[in-house]
Formats: structure tokens, C-alpha cells, sequence
């Protein structure tokens, strides 16, 4: 555990005056009763102890914690939502530039386009387009800030409507010299194209421009689980399905160890099992027309496909994924899902510990694989399946033997992005998360 910073170490106390006097927001210290909660993110892997932390009321706020924190020589860790299982929003000894009072959302119906600030969740975003039926793909668990995953992540819209930097229409960004300029396919097209899936590396979002879409309010959607027993019958059925799966219906297969909720039997508490899970971005008559083959792959341990609100699914894993716990995420690129595929997966799920366990495969291709692979800095478009490999403990104790057990995985299942792109320790680079 790192040891708390005397910012007065570091920073002269006049330096800290005339910085708190300039900004709109709090700043907030070590010794300040507010750090201990400010600091804390998500991932309590990350147990970092940043120098300052700048909780911005605006964008001026970060244009002058930027200023500061060049001016001094410290590191910058910038925070959405404080999701970021990388630990990109902490910083030992660095400023954190807290987004996360930004909160600011401005829908356009008549134009299907929405304006949020980066301190925005995915559920509070869902909250106001959802008044008029209209949506942009987000993330899979709803307290998920909106930056970082807009700037390069999945959600359950990807195969009707790309993904969720697909959609994004312009950015207003903080440059490392404290300038604020806005990026589109107009103005700054280069700094627009390595935002949308190259992470926050490029400057601090103040402000994200959405393009939206006609979803819900109501869907078809939800997951239906199987036994362990059937997994690799079901996994063979789920691929031979992809062909006609049409582009409205988003799925994924997830290799879990059942979580103990109401809805499965206590027999399989503790077990591993496998989930199938949808949505369909169109009518709800025509998701449960093609939702049906993935109900009739195995005989289903629980079945809750039907007809819900496109927030409720939204938010369905949320209760699951609190803040608190130990997490490792890393993920590969699969070209094909054969036989042999499916034998290593089950191999390596089984050979896992962790309480929380899982593997994702997400059908590729629909909208996402439609884009030119140069259009963006996200330029796996041709991937097939993407696998995303997860370990989470409440634990420390024993957590590394859980990060190595996903690292082996990713390994295993061939070629994909570097691990330490989703690893519990790589190096601050700034990135809005």
C-alpha cells in the first residue's frame, strides 16, 4: 500500500493558494476528510495516493489543473466514472482531474443527437435519451462512466450501431498545453480519429457529441442459462446460429461461475455454467422471432428473455459488478470459434479460481466490422468473436494468482491486444476513465 503524499513535499503551499482560488470546483488534499473517498476507485486493485485532487466544476477547472499540473512537473490521472480497470483514473503522487461533478446532458430529439459531460454514467445518459425512445451503444454495467468507454468500448448496440466511438459526432478536448479545441471530421480530424478507440491518451474530454438512435423503450432482450454439462454443445450451436443472426441482435456468450441469485436454482450457486445474452435494437416482435433458436440451444437452467425496457437491461448486471472487489480484464482476437476453440475455453475456465470468473465472446461483425479499419483507431473491425477475460476476488490475498490465471488464458486463445492494455498495473497515460 503506498504511503499518503505531504503534498507540501511537492508542491509549494502558495502554488496550492492561488490554485484553489482559480477554480470553480474543490480541490482536495491528503489531509482534506474528503480524500480518502475521493481517491478510492472501482478497481480496489488500484489502491493509488494522488498528490492533489481536482474535482472540476467545468471546463475552465480543467484547463487550469492541466496548467498546474505542467507548471509543477506531476503526473495527470484523469477520471470519468472511475471505472477504469487499467487504473488510469489514480495516480501516486500525480493530480487526479476529477470529472466526475460534470454532469451536464443536452438531448435534440428532432435531430437524434445528445451533448454529456464526462462526469455522465451510462445510466444517467440512458435516463434522458430514453424520454424519447432514442439510444447510443453503451456500456454493459450502467454505472460505467460514459468517457472512458466512449473513447473505445463494446455495448450491447455494436452489431446494429457500431460502437460507441462510432457514434461519436465531436469532442471537446483539453490539450496537454491547457488549450481547449474541438475535434470532429471538420476541425482536428487526426485528434477525432485517435479518440475514438484509442483511449484518453490524447487530452482530457470535456464534452462528448452523440449521434443517437431510434431503441425502445421497450426490447427483447435478456439471458438465458445452461448448464455446464451442455456448454460445449451450446458454444457450437451459438456459432453455427451466427450466420443468420440479423444485425439488430447483439449477442454474447459468457462462461461464469453462477452468481447466487434467486432466479437459478442453489444447486448451481458456485457452478460453472454458461449464459447466452441479447438484445434486439428493433421491434420487440422481431427479437423474439430471432432470439428464439439461442432459448432452444440446450434445456435452459433460466430463461429470462422477453420483452423488458432498454434501461433494465441496461442496468441488469449491475448489482454484480460493485465497486470494491479485486479486478483483472484482458481480452484476445479470435478469427474462428471451432471445435477446438471451444475445448480450450471450457479447458481454461475450468481452470480458474476466482469467485467471479468469466469469459465473454462477443459476435463481431453487423455495424462495428462495416467501418474502414483506417476510419478509426480502432481498427480490429475484421475480428470475428472478441474474447474479454476476466478474474475478480473481494480478496486481495491470492488476487495475483486470479491476474495470472487470465494473462495464461489470453495466451492460450491466440493473438489480441496486449494484456497490459487491461492489466491492473500499467502506467498512467492520462486516460479518461
Amino acid at each position: 500500500m503506498a504511503a499518503t503524499v505531504d503534498t507540501r513535499d511537492v508542491i509549494g503551499e502558495a502554488s496550492l493558494g492561488e490554485l484553489e482560488e482559480t477554480l470553480r470546483g474543490q480541490l482536495v488534499r491528503p489531509a482534506d476528510p474528503r480524500y480518502d473517498e475521493a481517491h478510492t476507485v472501482w478497481n480496489a486493485a488500484h489502491d493509488k495516493h494522488p498528490a492533489l485532487i481536482v474535482r472540476c466544476a467545468g471546463t475552465a477547472d480543467v484547463m487550469r489543473a492541466v496548467e498546474f499540473a505542467r507548471s509543477e512537473g506531476l503526473e495527470v490521472a484523469v477520471r470519468g466514472g472511475g471505472h477504469s480497470i487499467a487504473g488510469f483514473s489514480t495516480s501516486d503522487g500525480g493530480v487526479v482531474i476529477d470529472l466526475s461533478p460534470m454532469k451536464g446532458i443536452r438531448v435534440d430529439p428532432a435531430g437524434r443527437q445528445a451533448v454529456a459531460q464526462p462526469g455522465v454514467t451510462w445510466s444517467e445518459l440512458d435516463h434522458e435519451t430514453q424520454a424519447f425512445g432514442l439510444a447510443v451503444t453503451g456500456g454493459l454495467v450502467s454505472s460505467t462512466g460514459i468517457a472512458g468507454l466512449t473513447l473505445g468500448g463494446f455495448g450491447w448496440l455494436l452489431r446494429k450501431y457500431g460502437l460507441a466511438c462510432d457514434n461519436l459526432l465531436s469532442a471537446d478536448v483539453v490539450t496537454a498545453d491547457g488549450q481547449l479545441v474541438t475535434a470532429s471530421e471538420q476541425q482536428h480530424q487526426d485528434l477525432f480519429g485517435a479518440l475514438r478507440g484509442g483511449g484518453g491518451n490524447f487530452g482530457v474530454v470535456t464534452s462528448f457529441e452523440y449521434r443517437l438512435h431510434p431503441v425502445g423503450p421497450t426490447v427483447f432482450a435478456g439471458p438465458v442459462f445452461y448448464a455446464a454439462s451442455d456448454a460445449a454443445s451450446v458454444l457450437r450451436g451459438w456459432r453455427d446460429l451466427a450466420a443468420t443472426i440479423p444485425d439488430e441482435l447483439t449477442t454474447i456468450a459468457n462462461l461464469l461461475v453462477a452468481p447466487p441469485l434467486p432466479f437459478l436454482p442453489e444447486s448451481v450457486h458456485g457452478q460453472p455454467a454458461l449464459a447466452v445474452i441479447g438484445l434486439h435494437a428493433g421491434a420487440v416482435e422481431d427479437g423474439a422471432t430471432a432470439a428464439q433458436p439461442l432459448r432452444t440451444l440446450g434445456e435452459p437452467i433460466a430463461d429470462l428473455m422477453g420483452p423488458m425496457p432498454y434501461v433494465a437491461m441496461q442496468s441488469l448486471l449491475d448489482p454484480l459488478w460493485g465497486p470494491g472487489a479485486q479486478n483483472y480484464f484482458t481480452s484476445a482476437l479470435l478469427d474462428r470459434l471451432d471445435d477446438s476453440a471451444i475445448d480450450a475455453l471450457l479447458a481454461r475456465h475450468a481452470a480458474g479460481t476466482a469467485s467471479v470468473r468469466e469469459l465473454h465472446l462477443y459476435q463481431g461483425g453487423g455495424a462495428m466490422g462495416r467501418v474502414p479499419a483506417e476510419a478509426t483507431a480502432y481498427a480490429h473491425r475484421d475480428a470475428v468473436y472478441v474474447l474479454e477475460i476476466i478474474a475478480r476476488s473481494p480478496e486481495r490475498n491470492g488476487f495475483e494468482d486470479h491476474a495470472d490465471w487470465a494473462r495464461a488464458t489470453q495466451q492460450a486463445m491466440g493473438p489480441g491486444p496486449p494484456a497490459a492494455a487491461t492489466s491492473t498495473s500499467p502506467p498512467n497515460r492520462g486516460r479518461t476513465r
